[in-house]
């Protein structure tokens, strides 16, 4: 070929940079999909937003005077872990043991016998995890130090709160049949559906408490639980709730009542938590739209969409803070008998599971 072929055949200065720029995208998912995300204006924004306020705020109830409780939590629950490993290791948590006591230290000064039950039974179970650490760890110079204040706390105290156990790790009892065979919780999955026509009656307070109940038993990540549950049945706030998540079309002036699961970031310190808000959130609500069932109520849960202009309608109904994001929405209410449900055909064994691949 000769110079002059060579020169026809090479490619205009601009498109080989575009070609080189695309070579490059290819080998590079990560600056392909940040170039994509990055012109959509506003994709990720929200989330962004709300975990940077999330971490903004764990850190103002470090350094502040209000007692960090997912710090407590977080910690205590990673000392429960420690105490239950086998082997147990004589000494261990000296990474964290510190910034443990001086939460609990904080706790301690603020419960006392007219404290928020919820204060005074975190307050009890730190206490009575740190007891047990301290009584099975040995001999550390910062362990003992650190013994000794725990002590001088006097920590024995009732504090108005009384517990027929320790809480503490335990063993569990595991004589007999768990309370519910296979076969009931088979047929509870199955007679649980999503339900959209309810009766047209006010739905029990007490029956969705003993609900929540059931639901605050679902696992959470170092049992955090960085969610509440918003609860609304009044006729105007339900109506007005039901017409954002979408996929209420043609059911949604039936429902009675409505159950928000918000997730609050604050309980995290790093980005990399970002996610647990939802799974922690869909634990619980599983549990939840079960114990609902057993209880002669039925749901549906209801998709929330992450579109900016649903999130500025919902966050001023919800008075939602910074660092809080829905992670859902459950209608409520009686079944009405004459109410279809969908078949919902759902996969089958093989097309879910496999193993060791």
């Amino acid at each position: 070929m000769s110079n002059d072929d060579k020169q026809q055949a090479a490619p205009p200065p601009e498109t080989s940079w575009l070609l080189r720029m695309y070579s490059r995208l290819n080998r590079n998912p990560g600056l392909r999909a940040k170039l994509r995300y990055g012109l959509l204006p506003g994709a990720f924004d929200r989330e962004h937003r709300a975990v940077l306020a999330g971490i903004k705020r764990y850190h103002e109830n470090e350094r502040g005077n209000q007692v960090n409780r997912y710090l407590l939590r977080r910690n205590t629950h990673r000392l429960e872990k420690g105490l239950l490993m086998r082997p147990r290791r004589d000494i261990f948590a000296l990474d964290y043991i510190e910034a443990t006591m001086e939460v609990y230290a904080q706790a301690t000064a603020r419960c006392c016998a007219d404290a928020p039950e919820e204060d005074r039974v975190e307050w009890q179970w730190a206490h009575d995890v740190l007891a047990e650490y301290f009584a099975v760890t040995g001999s550390h110079p910062k362990i003992d130090r650190l013994r000794e204040r725990f002590d001088a706390l006097n920590p024995s105290a009732a504090r108005g709160v009384t517990h027929e156990t320790l809480s503490k790790p335990y063993l569990r009892d595991l004589e007999g049949a768990p309370p519910v065979g296979y076969e009931q919780m088979a047929a509870l999955a199955k007679r649980r559906r999503s339900v959209r026509w309810y009766l047209d009656k006010p739905v029990d307070r007490a029956l969705v408490d003993r609900a929540i109940l059931v639901a605050a038993q679902a696992p959470s990540a170092c049992n955090r639980q960085p969610f509440n549950f918003r609860i609304y049945d009044d006729p105007n706030r339900v109506a007005a709730l039901a017409e954002l998540p979408m996929g209420t079309a043609g059911f949604g002036h039936n429902i009675p009542m409505i159950l928000a699961i918000v997730g609050r970031l604050r309980a995290y310190f790093h980005p990399r938590d970002r996610h647990l808000i939802y799974i922690d959130g869909s634990l619980a609500a599983m549990s939840l739209m079960f114990a609902l069932e057993t209880l002669g109520l039925s749901s549906c849960s209801l998709n929330w969409p992450d579109i900016g202009t649903r999130e500025k309608k919902i966050t001023r109904l919800l008075k939602l803070e910074p660092d809080e994001r829905v992670v859902m929405l459950l209608s409520i209410g009686y079944p009405d008998p004459e109410g279809l449900v969908a078949y919902s055909q759902k996969k089958t064994l093989d097309q879910l599971r496999s193993y060791n691949d």
